[in-house]
């Protein structure tokens, strides 16, 4: 599977960084399988850091055997699951289990204030998840330890 990550600058070691705020999935190295959101991203970091270039690195990595090898957590879609795993890593407050690698939808800017009114209570689950279903949302696969980057191959920038 190939997979791509956004930056502003070329990222041949990946590593796991604590990031600055609360993510979707938690701490962990972020990679997408659709070109044109790195791609975005990596606009938007650049941007944002007002430094270096806009940068899509693309990485190979086979999926299956990285999920035999680690533990793993798999969201099919938007499901009961994914919103609760998703709402408390945006919180800070995720306790469960610990896992090296993490496969599901992107709660991208498009869902951010729904994702939000959810978590502040204003809105109810039923509500989000409806709202939530028809936004067409890309998937992200996470490589959360050390461990689980080993199965992640740079192939190049762009």
């Amino acid at each position: 599977m190939t997979v791509y990550h956004g930056s502003n600058v070329e990222v041949r070691e990946p590593r796991i960084i604590k990031p600055n705020r609360t993510l979707d999935f938690g701490n962990g190295f972020y990679t997408t399988a659709n070109r044109l959101q790195a791609t975005d991203f990596a606009r938007r970091v650049t941007m944002n850091r007002g430094k270096g270039i806009a940068t899509v690195n693309v990485y190979e990595v086979d999926e299956d055997l990285a999920f035999d090898m680690c533990e793993g957590l798999r969201f099919p879609g938007v499901v009961d699951a994914w919103l609760d795993f998703v709402a408390d890593n945006r919180m800070g407050v995720y306790s469960g289990p610990e896992y090296d690698l993490v496969f599901g939808p992107v709660a991208n800017d498009d869902v951010y204030e729904t994702l939000q009114l959810y978590v502040n209570g204003a809105i109810s689950r039923e509500y989000t998840m409806e709202r939530l279903k028809i936004k067409e949302l890309f998937n992200q696969l996470v490589f959360k330890t050390d461990r689980a980057l080993a199965f992640l191959r740079f192939v190049r920038s762009e």
